[in-house]
């Protein structure tokens, strides 16, 4: 069984967090009511915390004024009772402390914080991006590294550096590099959590802290029972959780669609606040969308508690 000194304190965000999506309304407007029901039902359902204006909240396509209102009519629905990471990065550093002082001012916990995309900065250039924004406000910050999208690895070494600022406190990981993600959790404080769904498992087992997960807003409390089950030592039963997603992580995950068009087009097909998605994104069709709902019903048909 895993005891409170075999794993580092969680930092603020908790352990279970879900990257949400951005309701719209039909006419593509944002849907704060929407935002506020899905939220409510997402901490409800056992999320610690929420990612707001993550890239599966759509954060390329809503204005500054947007996020900022999305933060506070979240933090209006769930008060206390989880924290909220507001995604604030871009490819302009300028920018990026920009929104970083208004998610502070608007209610936000934390900053979710990737890389600059495009511009692909080199290593000291994009250490310097991240002190600046630690630097400009009083929020602990997680930096994203999701180099697949962004074109920039944050590289170990240089994650190790950025661990002595005292407000860069956590990771989220979509480096798909377990051996760099060890030798950064050997080194430093940091938390780390495990930004691919399939990887949730396989980060924890190693020391991260928890998860920020899309496929939690159509399940929220089925990786949350993984990471139970793994601390109360079933390790069997955290395994057998994990394969059991696999059926919907797929789907939703690795079919050729972003994730925030399969995640829509789900919560639209429960009767969810979602709303339709922004160009240049597309709505899934109705087989996807046929074929996503049989993928959750199956699932939840299994594991009739993951239904929240």
């Amino acid at each position: 069984m895993t005891t409170e000194d075999d794993r580092p304190a969680p930092p603020p965000f908790g352990r279970a967090l879900c990257a949400m999506v951005t309701p719209f309304t039909d006419s593509g407007a944002l849907d704060l009511d929407g935002a506020q029901r899905l939220a409510d039902r997402l901490v409800a359902a056992g999320c610690d915390g929420l990612v707001l204006s993550g890239t599966t909240g759509e954060s390329p396509t809503t204005t500054d004024a947007e996020k900022s209102a999305l933060v506070t009519a979240v933090r209006e629905a769930v008060g206390s009772r989880a924290a909220l990471v507001a995604g604030v990065g871009t490819a302009d550093t300028r920018h990026t402390v920009e929104l970083a002082l208004a998610a502070e001012k608007a209610g936000a916990d934390g900053l979710l914080v990737v890389a600059p995309y495009y511009s692909r900065p080199p290593q000291d250039a994009l250490e310097a991006h991240f002190r600046e924004i630690a630097d400009a406000c009083g929020l602990p910050l997680a930096l994203y590294d999701i180099p697949g999208r962004t074109g920039t690895r944050i590289e170990p070494g240089t994650l190790v550096r950025l661990a002595d600022h005292p407000r860069v406190v956590a990771v989220k990981d979509c480096s798909y590099d377990l051996l760099g993600t060890q030798k950064v959790l050997s080194r430093t404080s940091l938390a780390y959590y495990a930004g691919c769904d399939e990887q949730i498992l396989a980060l924890y087992a190693i020391g991260a802290a928890g998860y920020v997960s899309t496929v939690a807003n159509v399940v929220p409390g089925l990786f949350r029972a993984l990471l139970d089950a793994f601390d109360a030592g079933d390790t069997g039963a955290a395994a057998r959780l994990q394969r059991r997603a696999l059926g919907l992580i797929e789907p939703m995950m690795a079919a050729g669609l972003p994730g925030t068009v399969t995640t829509k087009a789900l919560l639209g097909a429960l009767g969810l606040p979602s709303g339709p998605v922004r160009a240049p994104l597309r709505a899934a069709d109705r087989e996807t969308t046929a074929e996503l709902l049989a993928a959750y019903r199956e699932l939840t048909s299994e594991a009739a508690q993951f239904q929240a």
